[in-house]
């Protein structure tokens, strides 16, 4: 496991750019996915760090007005505080499955009473709907994936250059929180280790590789859900 205090490149055009050692103790891990001339954010941070996850863009020498689209993995605080941010800073689309958007859009169920952070409801400009779908971004096909269990509309994005790597975000949950389901999260687990990545950039717990080591984090979870 990977673990620094500045932002990183993980592969080729993937970035580290935000987490509780890189941008706030409230964040999940934030990456960037550079290539072409957009820039495209998994996830958003809990909200308190906006300026300082553009400057950690800037710090890579990437230009933080190219965000073109960020993609929220799923509707809790840690990952949406900022959506509205930088959607008003840059004019990006914001992209979550249909069956969390309407947390994000109205703020219910996002969890933002437990870190006593405001939470300012966002628009979702991109509700997906299918079991897999493309996100075409920077020259790079991200492939999101729908993996329900932390909540009913958990994505998982990975994308294939050179080495597949996969943003499978909360994997270790937790599955016991309100709109969890534990069933659904026995498949989901299931399914990304089918996607046999070679990286897997997790949403609170650091960057696994090479293959082996991701499937056994993953399969760690499984066993401990009774599977």
């Amino acid at each position: 496991m990977i673990v620094v205090m500045e932002p990183f490149r993980v592969w080729e055009d993937v970035y580290a750019v935000g987490g509780p050692d890189l941008s706030h103790p409230y964040d999940c891990a934030v990456y960037l996915v550079a290539g072409g001339h957009d820039l495209v954010l998994i996830d958003s941070g809990a909200g308190e760090s906006f300026n300082r996850l553009v400057d950690n863009v800037r710090s890579l020498g990437l230009e933080a007005d190219r965000i073109t689209a960020v993609i929220a993995t799923h509707a809790h605080l840690d990952h949406i505080g900022a959506l509205h941010r930088f959607r008003e800073a840059f004019g990006c689309r914001i992209i979550a499955h249909e069956l969390d958007a309407e947390a994000i859009e109205t703020g219910k169920g996002t969890g933002a009473e437990f870190y006593g952070v405001d939470y300012h409801a966002c628009p979702v400009d991109v509700k997906l709907i299918r079991q897999e779908e493309v996100i075409s971004h920077g020259g790079h096909d991200l492939k999101a994936v729908h993996v329900p269990g932390h909540t009913p509309g958990s994505i998982a994005v990975y994308v294939d250059m050179g080495k597949r790597v996969l943003f499978g975000q909360d994997v270790h949950g937790p599955y016991f929180l309100p709109g969890s389901n534990v069933a659904d999260a026995r498949a989901s687990l299931l399914k990304l280790i089918e996607l046999e990545a070679d990286i897997l950039c997790e949403g609170h717990f650091g960057v696994y590789e090479p293959s082996s080591e991701v499937r056994r984090y993953i399969e760690g979870y499984l066993r401990a859900l009774g599977a």
